[in-house]
């Protein structure tokens, strides 16, 4: 089991666990949950060893094997297959040990590797690895690409297909849904249900710790606390146990107002001076009560759109995608006033490609995009967080935005979004991905669009920020169309799906489940098919024409490739240094009065590297997707 003893942590001058006391029995399926900022990660770096505990014990069991997802991947030659595998230490370690027991001809050596080998399924292996891809979203062809041809977000799919490698006794996963789709997050918590060893994971996706998970674990207050059951139960019970605790606070105000009462009125009178100090000693001994906090720190919403015409936009037989390469084709539709819109279909099918037609971002290869004159668009993607500006707090971000706007007016409105007092005013630059996803949508919804084209709006917010954007987008009175794996934004906040697949976009006739069942069948359907077409045509036939599309394919992409490796270098050159500068700037030593010209010139250069990131970030997403749509 894990045991966690009146345990203290710190991050610079920040106490995150003050006497935290946690037991996790074997096979428990816990997720971690609490607000930005009150210590999950660095309590997950601290079981990794990445962090020394200031106080109390944290006790693992020694021959427990750890595993997570590592957050950086190495640019390899070798195929994504082998790289998984790598994930089975035990399993490269026995191989490690065969290969130099057969190089000195040590027969008995030899034979007892053999056995071990066997007794873990090493033989298996490589089929189990190709299923946990699969799973991921890998195809046959992509498993035996090197790593290096991949972007950010599918290598973080293979470290995640690393871990999940592992033998495991204990699995560490922070948000392992961010960056994935709908169908790769319903496998994988399928995937998770039948892992037998302990589970500790931050996800901000309500329905999949309720599907995944048999206790939570909340950090607030400096404390950490156990309860049984999914998130959902969770919240009956913390509700229940805010409502007794707000009780008995209320209740000891009075005993205390009481108390004081006689103090006051008594202590200066002679005969009744001893009744006045005993109850001076018994409030001092008193064990305060703390009020319970049940409300949210974010209070929203959107105001109604000062136009709603009918229809907002129309595409009539679009054409979209990147140079010669057509990702959606003749695609016809019109986004009525009030529509809710959900987008379904695989990663790379071309959802977000659809999101950046409608938005204007991208023009039609051919066809027509029709706006209404009066057409006002909020979009956020992700990439939305790179515009925003490093050295600028949000309060400077509103003012460039509203110029007329009072100050107050502007402070208030950013309170919504828990930018209160200092963190109005503190530079963005320094921010963590939520705070600065919580600044977008600020903009966006303080320039009352009438059309909200959302791509992936729920990663990096927490779950109070996740429910703050339901309730404000269950109000709002515009059209919206929405990409999400979040099953519980989707829900709530859309009345359609429309599917992407195969090049075309039409509406879907049913809910998520229903999705789900339709994929099954359509990857059923996709096997039988397959398995038909080996039976039917001519072998050596087919293998010719399958090495002429490889070669002709590796011709088209070979510049392509060039020029993304080219952009991923100048990325991480270009992302280590924002860390270093992120690291120094969020430093105390920044503030120093010594340091107050190297503060002036990193401020500076973080705003530029900023923006040559965006430039870098928004051809290499371009070339990605090119690419993605070859395969």
């Amino acid at each position: 089991m894990i045991q966690l003893k009146n345990l203290n942590l710190r991050r610079g001058l920040k106490e995150l666990l003050v006497g935290a006391n946690l037991t996790l029995n074997p096979g428990y399926k816990a997720g971690l949950t609490g607000a930005n900022g009150v210590g999950k990660s660095s309590l997950f770096a601290m079981l990794l060893g990445e962090l020394h505990a200031d106080g109390g014990d944290a006790l693992i069991p020694p021959n427990w094997t750890l595993a997570h997802v590592a957050q950086e991947t190495p640019a390899l030659e070798r195929s994504a297959l082998d790289y998984v595998l790598d994930g089975d230490k035990e399993l490269r370690s026995l191989e490690a040990r065969l290969a130099d027991a057969e190089e000195r001809h040590d027969g008995n050596a030899i034979g007892h590797l053999h056995g071990e080998l066997a007794n873990i399924e090493a033989y298996s292996a490589p089929s189990r690895a190709s299923k946990l891809l699969t799973g991921l979203g890998f195809d046959e062809p992509s498993q035996q690409r090197p790593v290096a041809s991949f972007s950010g977000g599918w290598r973080m799919r293979l470290n995640l297909a690393q871990a999940l490698m592992c033998r495991s006794d204990l699995l560490l996963l922070d948000e392992p849904t961010n960056h994935l789709d709908l169908e790769t997050v319903l496998w994988l918590e399928d995937w998770l249900k039948g892992y037998p060893g302990t589970l500790l994971m931050i996800s901000h996706d309500r329905d999949f710790l309720d599907s995944v998970c048999s206790h939570i674990v909340e950090v607030a207050n400096q404390a950490l606390t156990l309860y049984t059951g999914n998130y959902s139960q969770f919240e009956t019970m913390r509700a229940e146990k805010l409502a007794r605790q707000q009780g008995e606070f209320e209740k000891q105000q009075r005993q205390i107002a009481h108390l004081e009462s006689f103090i006051n009125r008594f202590k200066a009178k002679a005969s009744k001076a001893s009744q006045a100090q005993s109850r001076i000693k018994a409030l001092e001994k008193l064990e305060r009560i703390a009020p319970a906090h049940v409300s949210s720190p974010f209070d929203f919403h959107f105001d109604s759109p000062d136009n709603l015409p009918n229809p907002l936009l129309k595409l009539e037989s679009a054409n979209a995608g990147y140079g010669d390469r057509i990702i959606l084709s003749k695609i016809s539709l019109s986004v009525e006033s009030g529509a809710r819109i959900g987008l379904l279909g695989v990663n790379g099918a071309g959802k977000s490609t659809l999101v950046k037609l409608l938005s204007g971002d991208l023009d039609p290869l051919s066809g027509e995009r029709v706006n209404a004159q009066t057409l006002k668009i909020g979009y956020f993607a992700q990439h939305t967080l790179e515009t925003l500006r490093p050295d600028e707090s949000p309060l400077q971000h509103m003012q460039r935005l509203a110029p007329t706007a009072r100050e107050l007016e502007l402070r208030s409105f950013l309170g919504g979004f828990n930018f209160r007092g200092d963190n109005a005013t503190d530079p963005t630059g320094p921010m963590s991905g939520g705070e600065k996803a919580r600044l977008a949508l600020a903009m966006i919804v303080w320039q009352k669009p009438n059309l909200l084209l959302l791509d992936e709006p729920t990663n990096h917010l927490d779950l109070e920020m996740r429910h703050a954007l339901t309730l404000a987008l269950q109000d709002f009175s515009g059209a919206l169309i929405v990409v999400s794996h979040d099953r519980s934004l989707l829900e709530s906040t859309t009345d359609v799906f429309w599917l992407v697949s195969g090049g075309k976009v039409q509406p879907f006739d049913g809910d998520l489940e229903d999705y789900r069942q339709w994929r099954i069948a359509q990857l059923a359907e996709d096997s039988r098919s397959s398995s038909g077409d080996v039976q039917s045509v001519n072998r050596k036939e087919q293998k010719r024409q399958e090495a002429e599309a490889r070669q002709q394919m590796a011709r088209q992409r070979k510049p392509l490739q060039n020029r993304l490796n080219k952009l991923e270098q100048e990325m991480n050159k270009l992302s280590d240094e924002k860390a270093q500068l992120e690291a120094f700037l969020s430093s105390s030593e920044a503030y120093d009065d010594a340091n107050r010209q190297k503060l002036t010139e990193s401020v500076k250069r973080q705003g530029e590297m900023a923006s040559r990131l965006e430039t870098v970030e928004e051809e290499w997403m371009e070339l990605q997707e090119q690419l993605e749509a070859m395969e």
